[in-house]
Formats: C-alpha cells, structure tokens, sequence
C-alpha cells in the first residue's frame, strides 16, 4: 500500500480569499484563488491539479500495457482537460477528456487505440473519477 499527500491552506471569504497547497513530497506547491479556479485568471486550481494528476497516471497506465504485449510505447504523452460547472447551489466536475498521442513502433491505430482505452479504464485515477465525471478519451498514434 502506498499513501501519497498534499495539504492546503485557505485564508479569508470565498471571492477574496487566496489558498496555498503543497505536495507531501514538496515537489511543487501553488497558489490558488476565486479567480484562478472560476474567472480563468493566471494560476492554478484544484481542477488543473486532478487534470496533471490523470494525464500522468494515464500515460504510466498506458506505457506498462503496452510494454506487458510486446509493444513497448517510445513516447506516450497525455494532455488532461478538466471541466468544472455551476451545479445548483455549487459546482462539479463534470467531464475529463483525455487526449493521448503515442509513438509505438509496429502498432497500428486500432490496437493502439484498443489499448488506451484498456488504459484508460485501469488506470487508478480513472477508477477514483468513474461513475461520477464524463471520461472522454481521444488516442491516436502519432
């Protein structure tokens, strides 16, 4: 078992406050705000963080797959896409789309594609997401 973790300090009202996170392993760590997450201010949000966090998992997800059928990835990359909207009273996250591009040498588009979405529902952020945001997933070779 392996437990990872961040922490995050919000001080003031909602609109006017500023929060800081930092991740446990003090990698990274950022500044958020009102602003940042809903007006498309320069900044981070807890929405870019969940989207960093599967295009990552993904993209291991995807690698080890295709490494464990004899097809090992040269590149995969992943951009994630995390869309958050008003929902009565507050907000939700809605949808994550998910576009991956691979270099695979002796792969063809379907397989390529078949494995992603494998990928795609094995990956543990996937699995934490699922049932409850729209999973979106465009792969191509590239």
């Amino acid at each position: 078992m392996t437990t990872s973790s961040a922490s995050a300090v919000w001080e003031g009202g909602l609109r006017s406050g500023r929060g800081h996170f930092t991740a446990g392993s003090g990698v990274f760590e950022g500044d958020y705000s009102f602003p940042t997450r809903f007006e498309s201010a320069k900044g981070t949000n807890p929405e870019e963080l969940i989207a960093a966090a599967h295009a990552a998992c993904l993209s291991m997800a995807l690698s080890a797959g295709l490494e464990k059928a004899g097809t090992p990835a040269t590149r995969i990359s992943t951009k994630a896409s995390c869309t958050i909207d008003k929902a009565g009273a507050g907000f939700k996250i809605t949808r994550m789309r998910l576009e991956v591009r691979g270099e695979v040498p002796g792969m063809d588009q379907a397989r390529f594609t078949r494995a992603a979405q494998e990928a795609k529902e094995g990956c543990p952020v996937s699995g934490a997401l699922k049932g409850n945001v729209e999973l979106e997933l465009d792969a191509r070779l590239a």
